[in-house]
């Protein structure tokens, strides 16, 4: 197998680059959790974990969509339920973001 060439299909175009944001939002919930649970010692799910569910869930939804990915769609399309879901217990309970 040669590594030189394990990329040469790919194509950078607008929806790879909405592609990878929409991970890097992912990534950013796991590391806002991460620091959180760090800083007080304890699994903390802070609120923001939450905003960056959405924001990555509903990128990574478009960008299912433009690929024609049927897989993608679904699994993200129930994973926005639940976090819409989570945020809104979270704001009747009266909490603040973190």
């Amino acid at each position: 197998m040669n590594f030189a060439n394990i990329f040469s299909d790919y194509q950078i175009n607008s929806w790879t680059i909405l592609g990878f944001f929409a991970q890097f939002l992912f990534f950013m919930r796991f590391f806002v959790q991460w620091i959180a649970s760090e800083k007080k010692k304890q699994s903390i799910i802070p609120v923001s974990f939450w905003y960056f569910s959405i924001a990555g869930c509903l990128l990574l939804l478009i960008y299912a969509i433009y690929r024609k990915d049927i897989v993608i769609v679904l699994g993200q399309s129930v994973g926005s339920f639940v976090y819409l879901r989570n945020l809104t217990l979270i704001y009747r309970q009266g909490k603040t973001a973190i």
